[in-house]
C-alpha cells in the first residue's frame, strides 16, 4: 500500500519567514531540499500591508493582491511598487516595497513549485464572455482552483471539490468574508476533468478580452488535502486527518460570513497561540486569539478554539492544506509531530 506519492514535500512547497531590509535582498528557503518556486504568496506579518502574489506564468515583477480586487500591477513602471524581481534556484529576490521588504518589518512567504507530480499548474488565458472549457497540464482532476482577472478589477474565485454535494455550482471569494455562493457564472456548474476546467460567463472568471490567471491543484496523497469538516463549537474541537504533518492550512467557514484563516508551521505561537493571517485582509498577523487555535499534528490538525471561523457548531468548514512531511513515507517510515 502506498502511504504517499511524495516523500520530500520540501521539493514542492515551503514556508519562509524573513525580515525586511529596505534594499534588494535574496531570500533563501530553509528546507534541506533546494526549490525554485513558481508561485510566491507574501504577507507582512508585523504590519498592515496588502498581501501579494507572484507567479512565473505572469512574470516575476507582476503583482496581484489576494485581499483586494485590483488589477495586476506590472511592478516595473514609475509609481508602481518595486516587487519580487526573480524566482531563484532556492528562493526569490525582493526589492524595497513595503509589501515584501520594508526595513524592520517581518514577513512570511508561501512558496510552491509548479509540477504535475505535486499536482500544481498555472494557466493563463483570455476571456471570451461565453461559457467554455480551458485546458490544463495536471493530467489529473483539479480539486483546488483560484482564478483572478489580471487586466481589470475582479474578485478572487476559489473552488474546493468537497465544498458541497455539487461543488462545481459553488465558489468562494478569497478577498471577502462571504460564505459559499451558488452561481453558474463561475464554473458553469461543470466539474473539472483531468484535461480541462470550466468557466461560466461571469466577469470574474471570463470577461471578454480580459486576461486571467488560474492556479490549479490536484490532491496528492501525503502532500495535499482539500476537504471540509463540521464544527462542534467546543474547545475539544474536531481532529482533521490529512495523512501528513501540515505546513500550511487555510480555513473558511462555508456557511457563515467570517474571515478566512491561514495558519503555517513557521510563525511563532505554533500549537500555543497559533498565529495566523486572514487572506481577505491586509492586517498584520494575529498573534493571540485563543478562539482560533489549532494544533498541527503528525497526521493532520486538531481544532482547539471555538471561534466561528474555525469551529462554529454544526457548520461546514472548508480547508486547504499542504504538507511539511507525509505521515508515513513510501518506505513505511512514520514522521513525528513537531
Amino acid at each position: 500500500m502506498a502511504f504517499t506519492t511524495i516523500d520530500d514535500s520540501e521539493a514542492y512547497f515551503q514556508v519562509k519567514l524573513y525580515s525586511g531590509t529596505g534594499s534588494e535582498q535574496s531570500i533563501t528557503l530553509d528546507g534541506d531540499t533546494d526549490m525554485q518556486p513558481n508561485l510566491v504568496w507574501v504577507k507582512q506579518r508585523s504590519g498592515g500591508e496588502n498581501q501579494t502574489i507572484f507567479d512565473s506564468n505572469r512574470g516575476a515583477p507582476k503583482i496581484l493582491y489576494p485581499n483586494i480586487t485590483n488589477a495586476e500591477s506590472a511592478g516595473t513602471a514609475a509609481g508602481e511598487p518595486n516587487t519580487l524581481s526573480s524566482f531563484d534556484s532556492d528562493g526569490f529576490t525582493v526589492i524595497a516595497d513595503d509589501g515584501q521588504n520594508k526595513s524592520g518589518s517581518t514577513y512570511v512567504a508561501f512558496c510552491w513549485k509548479e509540477s504535475a507530480t505535486a499536482g500544481m499548474d498555472l494557466v493563463g488565458y483570455t476571456g471570451n464572455g461565453s461559457a467554455r472549457t480551458i485546458s490544463h497540464s495536471l493530467s489529473a482532476v483539479p480539486h483546488f482552483m483560484i482564478v483572478k482577472q489580471r487586466s481589470g478589477t475582479g474578485n478572487w474565485i476559489v473552488y474546493n471539490h468537497k465544498n458541497t454535494t455539487a461543488p462545481a455550482t459553488d465558489y468562494f471569494y478569497l478577498n471577502t468574508t462571504a460564505s459559499t455562493a451558488d452561481d453558474a457564472n463561475a464554473w458553469n456548474d461543470t466539474e473539472p476533468t483531468s484535461s480541462v476546467f470550466s468557466v461560466g460567463d461571469g466577469d470574474d472568471v471570463n470577461e471578454n478580452t480580459e486576461t486571467f490567471i488560474a492556479h490549479l491543484w490536484s490532491e496528492k496523497q501525503g502532500f495535499s488535502k482539500f476537504d471540509k469538516f463540521v464544527g462542534n463549537g467546543v474547545v475539544d474541537g474536531p481532529f482533521i486527518h490529512t495523512g501528513f504533518r501540515p505546513a500550511w492550512i487555510m480555513i473558511k467557514n462555508a456557511e457563515y460570513g467570517v474571515d478566512w484563516n491561514l495558519h503555517n508551521n513557521q510563525s511563532p505561537g505554533y500549537n500555543v497561540n497559533d498565529n495566523y493571517v486572514a487572506p481577505n485582509e491586509g492586517a498584520a498577523e494575529v498573534t493571540d486569539n485563543a478562539s482560533l487555535i489549532l494544533d498541527i499534528c503528525s497526521n493532520g490538525f486538531k481544532i482547539r478554539g471555538t471561534g466561528d471561523a474555525v469551529n462554529k457548531g454544526d457548520y461546514n468548514i472548508c480547508y486547504w492544506a499542504f504538507a511539511e512531511a507525509p505521515f508515513v513515507n513510501s518506505k513505511g517510515v512514520p514522521n513525528n509531530a513537531r
